[in-house]
C-alpha cells in the first residue's frame, strides 16, 4: 500500500495587542524646577478665563461653604505633587486639586501649595504671624496659597484683604473678602476654610455666593 503525505505551509500568526504582550515602559520625564516666584509676567490669554464663568453662576447659590465634600481629614498626599489636568479650570480628583496645563505658572504654583493644606486644621488666627502655621484660619489659608504662588510677600487678614491687589474679578484668581471671612478662587476651584465636611483649609468645588464679598485679584492674573 502507498502512503501519500500530504505538506501545507504553517500559517503565521500575527497578534496584535492582546493577552501576553507587552510593550517597553517609557520613562517618565523628571519634574522641572520649581518657578522662581519674583517676576509677574502677563497671564496668557485663556479660551475664556474660568473664574469669569464660575464667578457669573455663584450669584445664585447658596451661603459660603455649602459645597458638598471638600478634601477629608484623611487626605493622604499623592506621589504626584505637582499634578496638572489639561485646559483652563482645575479639577478637584481623589481628595486633591489638578492645576489647569494651559494656566500661568504663578496659578499652578498656588494650586500646588494650597494643596499642602488639606490635611491642616481650623486655627483661628493660624498663618497670620508666618506662612509655616500648625493650623489656619480662613483669610491665613488664602495668604498661604497666594505667597505659594509668588503672589503674596506677607499674610494678610481678611479686613486687609479688601484693599490688596485690584479691584474685581481676576481672569485666574479672585480674592472674595469682608471684614469677617475671606475664600479665594483660583482657576475655578474654590479654596476655603468655612463648608460641610472637615473643618479647615478645603477644597470644596461646588456652588457658594459672593453676596456681601468684596472682590480683588492679584494685578495680571
Amino acid at each position: 500500500m502507498t502512503v501519500f503525505a500530504i505538506w501545507a505551509p504553517a500559517a503565521s500568526a500575527v497578534v496584535s495587542g492582546g493577552a501576553g504582550v507587552t510593550s517597553e515602559a517609557k520613562p517618565r520625564a523628571p519634574e522641572g524646577k520649581k518657578a522662581k516666584k519674583a517676576k509677574k509676567s502677563p497671564a496668557k490669554q485663556a479660551p475664556q478665563a474660568p473664574e469669569v464663568q464660575q464667578a457669573q453662576q455663584s450669584e445664585q447659590g447658596q451661603q459660603p461653604g455649602a459645597a458638598a465634600g471638600g478634601a477629608s481629614a484623611d487626605y493622604v498626599p499623592p506621589q504626584d505633587s505637582r499634578p496638572t489636568v489639561p485646559g483652563a479650570r482645575a479639577i478637584f480628583r481623589d481628595g486633591i486639586a489638578y492645576a489647569p496645563a494651559a494656566a500661568p505658572v504663578e496659578v499652578q504654583e498656588a494650586v500646588w501649595a494650597a494643596n499642602d493644606l488639606l490635611d491642616k486644621p481650623y486655627v483661628y488666627g493660624g498663618g497670620h504671624k508666618s506662612f509655616r502655621a500648625s493650623g489656619y484660619d480662613c483669610s491665613g489659608t488664602v495668604s498661604y496659597a497666594l505667597n505659594g504662588g509668588g503672589l503674596l510677600d506677607s499674610p494678610l487678614d481678611s479686613s486687609s484683604f479688601m484693599s490688596w491687589g485690584d479691584s474685581g474679578r481676576g481672569d485666574w484668581i479672585t480674592v472674595y473678602t469682608n471684614p469677617g471671612h475671606a475664600f479665594v478662587i483660583i482657576a475655578g476651584l474654590r479654596l476655603d476654610t468655612s463648608g460641610p465636611g472637615a473643618e479647615g483649609p478645603r477644597w470644596r468645588p461646588g456652588r457658594y455666593t459672593t453676596r456681601g464679598f468684596k472682590a480683588r485679584h492679584p494685578e495680571n492674573f
